[in-house]
């Protein structure tokens, strides 16, 4: 039974994270989803769904945080992304409202040195991210 009543754009691509890889699998290209554009609903439904489905109801209590980009600096999403899951292969981390961010180049050590069990979900809202930045190209290579 679909939980929505039509498909979003991307909900492919969520629905492909929540399938559950073998424990060898690296999860390279699912650790930096970047959620952006100027449509707002598609981001918010986007990231709704990746919030509902990585992890059942058990897991969500140590292992999904949810930070605004108004309340917090790079440095602390960055510590919150290395930690490791607890009871779960995977953790989820979603930054909502991600544009207010303004250190986001303290970003690019952890992409160089991610953590393979946390899925790192940046909702970019009402904008487009700077390309030029070398945050957004190495994201772009991910």
């Amino acid at each position: 039974m679909r939980r929505f009543g039509t498909p979003v754009v991307g909900e492919r691509e969520a629905r492909r994270v929540t399938k559950r890889p073998a424990p060898s699998h690296p999860l390279q290209s699912l650790c930096f989803p970047l959620v952006c554009g100027e449509e707002p609903f598609f981001i918010d439904r986007l990231t709704a769904l990746l919030e509902n489905t990585v992890l059942t109801e058990d897991e969500k209590a140590f292992n999904q945080t949810v930070l605004y980009g108004n309340d917090v600096s790079m440095s602390t999403i960055t510590d919150t992304a290395r930690r490791f899951p607890m009871m779960s292969e995977r953790q989820v981390v979603i930054v909502r409202e991600a544009q207010n961010i303004r250190d986001f180049d303290n970003l690019l050590p952890y992409i160089d040195h991610y953590q393979n069990s946390t899925i790192l979900v940046l909702a970019y809202k009402n904008k487009k991210p700077d390309k030029r930045k070398g945050v957004f190209k190495k994201l772009g290579n991910t």
